[in-house]
């Protein structure tokens, strides 16, 4: 079994800061790309970053410029700083993790934080 653990949501005021932290436990072998993705009421899941256990970092375009996403792949954590929040950041966010395991590769989520920014 695998398991994600999302941390750090809250409510923050617009123009504030939050950093999110999403660690992965359980047995497996290795995580390939790990990202951030967020689902506000009504709409659907969409991707904010995405980070690669090479390095490679993807970003929305809402989120580039305010957002950074970082990771360390000897903790098995993600992380995600976010600067600038604005209302429409108000979301549920959910850490996602492509995990090889003995059985095969398969995808993981969290159980989601929610990240609410008032106005």
């Amino acid at each position: 079994q695998v398991q994600l653990v999302e941390s750090g949501g809250g409510l923050v005021q617009a123009g504030g800061s939050l950093s999110l932290s999403c660690a992965a436990s359980g047995r497996f072998l290795r995580i390939d790309v790990m990202g951030w993705y967020r689902q506000a009421p009504g709409k659907q899941r969409e991707l904010v970053a995405t980070f690669t256990r090479g390095g490679n970092t993807n970003y929305a375009d809402s989120a580039k410029g305010r957002f950074t996403i970082s990771r360390d792949n000897a903790k098995n954590t993600l992380y995600l700083q976010m600067n600038s929040l604005k209302p429409e950041d108000t979301a549920v966010y959910y850490c996602k993790g492509s995990v090889t395991a003995a059985y095969g590769v398969l995808d993981y989520w969290g159980q989601g934080t929610q990240v609410t920014v008032s106005s």
